[in-house]
């Protein structure tokens, strides 16, 4: 993210705000609405005037970790698919989109007047979500691994309905056995029919 003013960021500025980032996303998981800004700078290991000089509104800390735990979740592709097979590296990452959302529903009420106002923010997370998937389905095909004739967008949309019914932390056992079902469902052969 830009300096406000448009200057240069530190490196040591960009350090401490990865860390206000890393942070707030957790914080705002573990602690939902009841998420302050002072367990954030704690848990950052910064203090609480590096937090509001950063991001001196609660409102600019929600859309900032949002977006920067959306492109985390983005750039995740290609580390996974250097260290795993495609359909294990996509399963792990199924995984990190709980953690994901976990924070997102812990900011949900600042978010939701965020994705209202700048409809484009919700348009570019769903972009990006799908280029990661795609990614990860790309390689699977080539190695196999899974079925050729499933897509990105009905993968994500399939993922998305898992965390829809089973979202909520105290759910992430459940949630975790429907990625596997998922999985399963998109690595066997079609063998119900009903295709175009």
């Amino acid at each position: 993210m830009p300096d406000p003013s448009g200057r240069p960021v530190r490196a040591d500025a960009r350090a401490n705000e990865d860390k206000l980032l890393a942070a707030a996303a957790l914080v705002f998981a573990r602690d939902g609405a009841a998420a302050t800004l002072k367990q954030i700078a704690k848990d950052a290991g910064v203090g609480i005037a590096t937090l509001y000089r950063r991001f001196p509104t609660r409102e600019q800390l929600v859309d900032a970790t949002y977006r920067y735990e959306t492109a985390r979740l983005g750039a995740r592709t290609s580390p996974l698919l250097r260290e795993l097979p495609a359909d294990r590296a996509l399963r792990v990452w199924m995984s990190e989109v709980l953690d994901y959302l976990a924070a997102k529903h812990g900011m949900a009420d600042t978010l939701k007047t965020l994705l209202r106002d700048d409809e484009r923010l919700g348009s570019q997370t769903r972009e990006q979500l799908t280029g990661a998937v795609e990614e990860f389905r790309l390689a699977a095909v080539a190695q196999g691994v899974i079925r050729a004739d499933v897509s990105a967008p009905d993968i994500l949309m399939s993922l998305a309905g898992v965390t829809l019914v089973a979202g909520a932390v105290p759910q992430r056992a459940q949630a975790e056995r429907l990625l596997d079902l998922l999985m399963d469902g998109i690595t066997r052969p079609d063998r119900w029919g009903g295709r175009d």
